[in-house]
């Protein structure tokens, strides 16, 4: 559950610092005070997407940072897939920060480490499950039913394998409808092919022959100065007709301090060390004469040279470099052999397919059976916390008609409801108010609450549209559903905030010019009178403060 929540410089907040609980906490504030703001920061700090102006006016930056504790088993390991590892003596504490930046840099920490905002997000999602006005409308749109449905199900496992199957049986079909080309299309890929393979086979190119043939070619050119430079080094170590050597005059100069080391013994080991430099001196003239008598070419080696980079330039221009050209080759040749062969692989490519085809067919018609066995269940359950929600009268049905085969299955599922007995149903989207939607929309997730692992669910706008008792029942359902998990919700209505078990209150004040944003926790006597602001506005009287007690008293809190 998330346990603390820190904004800083986040719209017309500078600093705040909320303390959330476990079980039913409410939120409750004047309009413009702030509330949505709370969401887009939780929002933010859970990876999803954000604006830079969402930072306070005159601030260069704004920060979020959130505490979970006591965290699912499902988000330590998708912690553990990010290298973040979590101590259970700490109690799986977490803490995600984000900073948001006006120049569009920010930052990202899990647990004090640099994160990104993908795995911001795969963490997040987790941890919480927001519910706001965007999810109603999306109940609308029968794409989200299946989902719904087959989380009631249970058959997650199922999915998976079926999905597979169908990538499988999908990738086999592509396959197919390219190996079906008509007999002309097949005869001018199998000359084109031809004609490559042969173009490459002829230049016979090998990895680094290009690098070397210039290496070489740069020798050639510069024969004339390579020969100068070594007959030059030649005559300086070994000597000419009319002058010493660096070698003849190294020797005489051993010879010398040889002489002499019978009364000078200290020039007897420079004359040794001279004599080593003399021999190697003499394997140095060696290896540069040899170098030298090397340094002949043929007159036509250059025109070779030429000629065959000109073919390899050639080649690489229209295949890429030399290994890209051989891989380019042996692809060339895969697929000719592919193309001559078609005919059977055609045949055994049809066979494959055909047997992916049954296959998934059947585990489509699987998912069929669960998704109808799940959908009496669905209805059944919904129906119960529709009447509990004081819909007694509405009741939800599933259809689900056949249609092609898809990722998802051979199932098009939509939710129908009837508003009154004797009515057919129709189609969800089409009759439900807003008020309506927000009910369903609860009873669904208070249905789904024990398959969902998610530890904290955020309910913003859950009120839309519904007052008196049907507000008394919401929050009801919503005390209920938090003896399992953490509830924060954001609402107008004072029959739901007296069931919270923790009641917050957004207040918006102004200084100077600048507005700002507090939160704190009210005891009994403050929920009271917000209670009562919000029942009867700015004039509280004692009938309203009354009222208001009243109303805690009946949801088992007292003074």
């Amino acid at each position: 559950m998330i346990s603390k929540l820190y904004i800083e410089n986040i719209a017309v907040i500078e600093r705040a610092e909320i303390d959330f609980n476990k079980g039913f906490n409410v939120l409750t504030g004047e309009t413009g005070a702030g509330k949505s703001i709370l969401i887009d920061s939780i929002n933010a700090v859970l990876g999803q997407r954000t604006s830079r102006e969402l930072i306070r006016t005159g601030a260069d930056k704004a920060f979020v940072s959130a505490q979970f504790d006591d965290i699912s088993p499902n988000a330590v390991a998708a912690l553990a897939e990010l290298g973040v590892e979590l101590s259970e003596e700490e109690g799986y504490s977490l803490i995600l920060q984000r900073e948001i930046r006006a120049d569009g840099r920010g930052s990202v920490r899990i647990n004090d480490r640099p994160a990104t905002i993908s795995s911001l997000k795969n963490v997040g999602r987790e941890l919480i499950n927001i519910h706001g006005q965007h999810e109603n409308q999306a109940l609308m749109s029968a794409d989200r039913h299946m989902k719904y449905l087959d989380m009631m199900g249970g058959y997650a496992d199922k999915l998976v394998a079926y999905g597979e199957l169908f990538k499988s049986y999908s990738e086999a079909l592509r396959e197919l409808r390219r190996s079906k080309v008509d007999d002309a299309e097949k005869a001018r890929r199998i000359d084109m092919l031809k004609y490559q393979i042969n173009e490459l086979e002829s230049a016979d190119i090998t990895v680094g022959e290009m690098e070397s043939l210039k290496k070489r070619r740069d020798i050639i050119e510069n024969s004339e100065r390579i020969s100068n430079v070594l007959g030059s080094a030649y005559a300086l170590i070994s000597g000419g007709e009319e002058f010493d050597g660096a070698m003849s005059m190294l020797e005489r100069c051993s010879d010398d301090f040889s002489g002499i080391s019978s009364i000078f013994p200290r020039c007897s080991e420079l004359g040794d060390r001279i004599r080593e430099l003399v021999y190697e001196l003499e394997d140095i003239s060696s290896e540069v004469r040899s170098l030298n008598e090397d340094n002949e070419f043929s007159p036509y080696e250059l025109n070779e040279i030429e000629n065959r980079l000109e073919i390899l330039n050639r080649i690489t221009r229209k295949y890429g470099e030399e290994q890209e050209a051989l891989e380019f080759l042996d692809k060339a040749r895969a697929e000719l052999d592919a193309i001559e062969r078609s005919d059977e692989l055609l045949e055994e490519l049809t066979q494959k397919t055909r047997a992916l085809h049954r296959k998934t067919v059947m585990a489509a018609a699987e998912l069929t059976k669960l998704r109808r066995a799940a959908a009496d269940k669905f209805c059944e359950a919904v129906g119960r916390e529709l009447a509990f929600l004081d819909m007694p009268r509405v009741t939800l049905a599933v259809d689900i008609q056949p249609c092609e085969l898809n990722a998802s299955g051979a199932d098009t599922v939509e939710f129908l409801i009837s508003a009154n007995p004797g009515e057919p149903p129709k189609p969800l989207g089409k009759i439900a108010s807003g008020g309506e939607l927000s009910r369903i929309m609860l009873a669904i997730k208070t249905v789904l609450a024990d398959i969902d692992d998610i530890d904290t669910m955020i309910f913003d706008e859950v009120d839309t549209g519904i007052s008196g008792r049907a507000a008394h029942k919401v929050g009801v359902k919503l005390h209920e559903v938090s003896r399992s998990r953490q509830i924060i919700c954001i609402t107008h209505l004072a029959q739901m905030a007296a069931q919270a078990d923790t009641h917050m209150l957004i207040k918006k004040d102004v200084v100077g010019e600048r507005t700002f944003t507090s939160v704190r926790q009210l005891n009994f006597e403050e929920r009271k009178y917000e209670l009562a602001r919000i029942n009867g506005g700015d004039v509280i009287s004692d009938s309203m403060l009354k009222t208001a007690e009243e109303l805690l008293n009946n949801a088992g809190f007292y003074a």
